[in-house]
């Protein structure tokens, strides 16, 4: 009866960082399965949020029961951010009628506090250096099974559940194809180089503090993975904040090594270099001066990053010469497109209809050389960021709501501004900012080791800032739920350490 006491005793004051361990392997490692579909989006009710809840609520009793204590410092900020969020919703909802499914907008809002809560609930967790580190390496162990993985998917045959587009999410079984991009237990490459992009300089500064072989090992294998998800944002993230990161410590040494690895990766990976390439691409395009369509004649291949159809164009006054075969691309784009039009409208065209309206779609088209950016940039540029800069402008203040700009915009700091205005926009920034800061001023010249820990975390910040600008990293659940864990766990660290 005494042991099971004790063990009970024990059960209760570990509860928190049992779940927490727990939390740390599942979110990265579970594949996005749904549960339960919910109407007008494809977005799913999965495992993981029934996990999340479980925990939340055994968080909340603990709280209550004074077992634990959160970051009271930080709370109103947070509070204010999530009231600004609800504010943003119910003012789409009811007033501009933005969010047109209550259901679906509150749920957007709510998964902010989702994500945010576990700041406080790793914070509270750590009440000693030794609990930081035994989180911090759990979290290693799964990025190295994490990145294992995503090479399993690449050379041996790994199975992959993304949620990429309405028909994968659905929780089907893909294989990837030797030209895809690798996504581990993700739902998509990008969420996983993102993922890497934040732990690689938090690794370092382990290798740095501790001076173990292991963790630059660790690094290295995450370099690789990094390089297969042919990620060019991420990329470019990661070596700009490794880059600054090894200057500002002063390791010539190590950036050398580390760029000689990456550029040995970098070439190995024709995917990622492939796509570096076609970012921008020289191009004779066809453009009616009257309508402004455009139509870029290319044969889709997954070999390839198609062109969109944002263009520069060259040399103006330059007459261009007539092309026999790229006029043959062109006619046979405008007939794919003249027989998909039909076959949606349930029309069974003559092949003297089609030559008509073949003649009548071409008359218009004039032949211009160009640059023209790659598929992907130009949906940004073309539909999504200007989706969000028209919401703000809309309604400053509060945005338009939550998920009134459809489940992306490819751009975290338009996301918010379009979604929350510059109410939900600057108060989110500052609880940033205010996280930055706090470790910041916590260096201690008497603490070497523990400097570059949080010189890490700082440069991985970073670098989740500039992956920001191109992917919406934070809300990205499984990133969201690392930067946000990994916040509350450097707090409590500080708090641990230096308090």
């Amino acid at each position: 009866m005494v042991k099971l006491l004790n063990l009970l005793k024990w059960l209760d004051n570990n509860l928190i960082k049992i779940l927490l361990t727990a939390f740390i392997f599942l979110i990265p490692l579970w594949p996005k399965f749904p549960l339960f579909d919910l109407e007008y989006t494809y977005i799913s009710i999965r495992f993981e949020d029934l996990f999340i809840i479980f925990f939340v609520f055994i968080f909340f009793i603990q709280l209550i029961r004074r077992k634990i204590t959160i970051p009271f410092k930080f709370l109103l900020l947070f509070i204010i951010f999530w009231i600004g969020v609800f504010a943003s919703y119910l003012y789409g909802h009811y007033v501009l009628n933005t969010v047109p499914v209550k259901n679906i907008g509150f749920l957007h809002a709510a998964r902010r506090i989702e994500y945010m809560i576990f700041f406080f609930i790793a914070a509270s967790a750590v009440k000693s250096r030794r609990d930081f580190l035994f989180f911090i390496k759990t979290l290693f162990f799964v990025l190295l099974l994490v990145s294992l993985y995503g090479i399993g998917q690449k050379f041996f045959g790994f199975p992959a559940v993304q949620t990429m587009n309405p028909e994968f999410a659905l929780g089907h079984i893909l294989y990837l194809t030797p030209e895809a991009r690798v996504s581990s237990t993700f739902a998509g490459h990008y969420d996983l180089a993102a993922y890497l992009v934040f732990l690689m300089p938090i690794i370092l500064s382990f290798y740095f503090a501790r001076q173990s072989k292991t963790y630059f090992v660790l690094f290295i294998i995450a370099l690789f993975t990094l390089t297969l998800t042919a990620s060019r944002i991420s990329f470019i993230a990661y070596s700009v904040s490794l880059t600054t990161f090894l200057l500002f410590l002063k390791k010539p040494k190590h950036l050398f090594i580390i760029a000689l690895l990456t550029i040995g990766f970098s070439l190995l990976s024709k995917n990622l270099t492939s796509r570096f390439f076609q970012t921008f691409q020289v191009r004779r395009i066809f453009v009616n001066e009257k309508t402004g369509q455009v139509v870029v004649p290319q044969k889709i291949s997954v070999k390839e990053l198609p062109a969109g159809t944002f263009y520069l164009q060259l040399k103006k006054d330059q007459p261009v010469e007539f092309d026999p075969a790229l006029q043959k691309k062109l006619e046979e784009k405008l007939l794919a497109d003249i027989r998909e039009e039909a076959s949606k409208s349930g029309i069974t065209l003559t092949s003297t209809e089609e030559a008509q309206l073949l003649a009548t779609m071409s008359a218009g088209l004039k032949p211009v050389n160009t640059v023209v950016s790659d598929i992907s940039f130009a949906t940004r540029l073309q539909v999504e960021w200007p989706r969000a800069i028209k919401a703000f402008l809309q309604s400053p203040y509060l945005g338009t709501g939550p998920s009134s700009i459809t489940e992306a915009t490819d751009n975290d700091y338009l996301r918010w501004l379009g979604e929350f205005g510059l109410l939900g926009t600057v108060s989110f920034l500052i609880i940033l900012i205010s996280i930055f800061f706090h470790l910041f001023k916590r260096i201690n010249n008497n603490l070497p080791s523990s400097n570059f820990l949080i010189y890490g975390y700082l440069f991985a910040f970073f670098g989740l800032l500039i992956n920001a600008t191109y992917i919406d990293v934070f809300e990205a659940s499984k990133v969201a739920y690392t930067y946000w864990t990994v916040s509350g766990l450097y707090l409590g660290f500080l708090k641990s350490n230096y308090e």
